[in-house]
């Protein structure tokens, strides 16, 4: 039984984690080995992990979430969330989406930008609960499974969402080098 998690930057040691969590929420739209390191690698990028820590258990965890965003010099994209299966409904995505904020506003955005499935109900209750409002329809966004995507945006100067948990570490970490970085919104 998870207890809480930690955040943290993504490191290289947890690609093969988060790609096993990609293959497990996102099927054949899952980011490859490939697409995460390309994005890892570019400009303005921030990735962090949410890791256990267990009372029951020694010893190093595996990964239960990651989240990522890109910020452009005006707002930040949303790239990706996903939490495990067997830890969702646990607040683990929550925390993660409360860092991605205080990131946000930490380096100054305007707002915050994500596309979500249409039929991801989970997700697009969570974003509402942020403050997010649905801007349009992206229509066969999600490729190759041809779903449709709502765009959503949350305006950072008129939100003012307290955050659930302390963010530690990982918003004051650098978000330009690989090691600190990860995928696709959902």
């Amino acid at each position: 039984m998870i207890t809480e998690v930690r955040l943290r930057p993504l490191r290289n040691a947890d690609f093969d984690r988060v790609l096993q969590l990609e293959r497990q929420l996102f099927g054949r739209g899952a980011w490859t080995y490939g697409m995460l390191a390309d994005e890892l690698a570019g400009l303005g990028r921030w990735y962090i992990v949410a890791e256990p820590e267990r009372l029951d258990r020694a010893g190093e965890q595996p990964v239960v979430g990651y989240a990522g965003l890109w910020f452009d010099g005006d707002v930040t994209q949303i790239m990706t969330i996903g939490v495990d299966p067997d830890v969702q409904r646990h607040g683990v995505g929550r925390q993660l989406m409360d860092a991605l904020i205080e990131r946000s506003r930490k380096v100054k955005a305007e707002a915050v930008l994500l596309e979500v499935r249409v039929d991801n109900q989970p997700a697009i209750e969570m974003y509402r609960d942020f403050g997010f409002e649905i801007l349009g329809v992206r229509k066969r966004y999600y490729q190759p499974e041809d779903v449709d995507a709502y765009t959503m945006r949350l305006d950072l100067n008129a939100a003012a969402h307290p955050t659930d948990a302390p963010v530690e570490s990982p918003v004051d970490a650098p978000n330009d080098t690989p090691d600190d970085a990860t995928g696709d919104a959902a």
